[in-house]
């Protein structure tokens, strides 16, 4: 287990508060509550980011999803379980999180294109950026894995 190396909340709250507004705008944009959480998980998997993988693999089974869609998300390609749609946003997932390897190729923006709207892929792609920030300053700062708890919807 890793210690924490520095409490970023403390160190820099602007910049959290920030990066929480910006999640919060995404989680309101229109998208598909359930979308956006494969989309964390996703990008959470491809960065090992162990913190964000902990926080929403329990924020998505909190809202209903199932533990055979969370299990497979690493394969998704391989499975049925996952709707063209959430397909595309995966896709589009690993190119923007994995921007090194064929910085967003034409054809899986193709892909996205054929799902989503002008409007969406934005969203979509600021949920990426924003889910992949939080995936670094988790690395950074490695706070305590474990303990997150969702909060509770009503």
């Amino acid at each position: 287990m890793h210690e924490e190396r520095i409490r970023y909340g403390t160190a820099f709250p602007e910049g959290v508060k920030a990066l929480q507004q910006l999640g919060r705008i995404v989680d309101n944009s229109g998208l598909e509550h359930s979308l956006l959480e494969l989309v964390k998980m996703r990008s959470s998997q491809l960065n090992g980011c162990a913190y964000c993988l902990d926080m929403h693999s329990k924020d998505a089974m909190a809202a209903g999803e199932t533990a055979q869609r969370l299990f497979a998300l690493g394969a998704w390609r391989e499975t049925t379980f996952f709707t063209p749609r959430e397909q595309a946003a995966l896709a589009w997932t690993e190119a923007i999180t994995n921007i090194q390897q064929g910085h967003a190729p034409d054809a899986v923006f193709a892909q996205v294109k054929a799902q989503f709207s002008e409007e969406e892929i934005v969203r979509l792609t600021f949920a990426i950026t924003q889910i992949n920030s939080w995936n670094r300053i988790a690395i950074a700062f490695r706070p305590a894995v474990g303990d997150y708890q969702p909060a509770k919807r009503g």
